[in-house]
């Protein structure tokens, strides 16, 4: 497989076919980061197409670090577009929990097929989604998600506990529901 630093500088010399080489190896991977922060493929395509306009538009900038440095510049530019298309949404994050309702049992996430949990997190509210992804894959502390979006730290922080339990709440309701299939798929085997 080619390296990074030779397809970048592929790319810089104008190459026939290295653009292309470069999404096809990194688009799949990009398209996943886009519908985990946009919830559906139209809005995550045009995320990732402006992404990679953006990525061969400034490609001379970008400073070769080591292996892998090149897909992590790629990913930061594709969280960035991302949150740039939604903050020009008319979306609503929700005010902080008022009550004190204590946290419900977290559900075993493991059981969950990871295309059916990156369904969940794709229908989840946009505000809820955003400060989720940043949250857990980003591994932005709440006072920097407050910042990029322009919030307060606390909204950041009940936005991720409201998300957190919306998805155990639909992880533990597809468990239910998985689990009545197993009895149901069993009972009739013994039969």
């Amino acid at each position: 497989m080619e390296t990074e630093q030779r397809l970048v500088k592929a790319i810089l010399e104008g190459e026939k076919g290295a653009g292309r080489r470069l999404y096809a190896r990194y688009s799949g991977q990009l398209m996943t980061i886009a519908l985990r922060y946009m919830g559906n493929g139209e809005d995550a395509a045009d995320v990732l197409q402006d992404a990679f306009v953006k990525v061969l538009t400034n490609i001379n900038r970008f400073e070769f670090r080591g292996e892998g440095s090149l897909s992590a510049w790629m990913r930061r530019i594709t969280v960035n577009e991302a949150l740039n298309q939604l903050r020009h949404r008319a979306w609503l994050f929700h005010e902080e929990l008022s009550d004190d309702e204590p946290p419900d049992e977290e559900p075993d996430v493991a059981l969950v097929p990871p295309e059916v949990l990156m369904r969940m997190v794709g229908d989840l509210p946009e505000g809820y989604r955003t400060v989720l992804n940043l949250f857990v894959f980003e591994q932005m502390p709440h006072r920097e998600i407050a910042r990029q979006l322009g919030i307060k730290e606390s909204t950041s922080a009940s936005q991720y506990l409201r998300a957190k339990r919306m998805l155990a709440h639909k992880i533990r309701e597809y468990l239910g529901v998985r689990s009545a299939e197993l009895g149901i798929k069993s009972d009739s085997i013994k039969s």
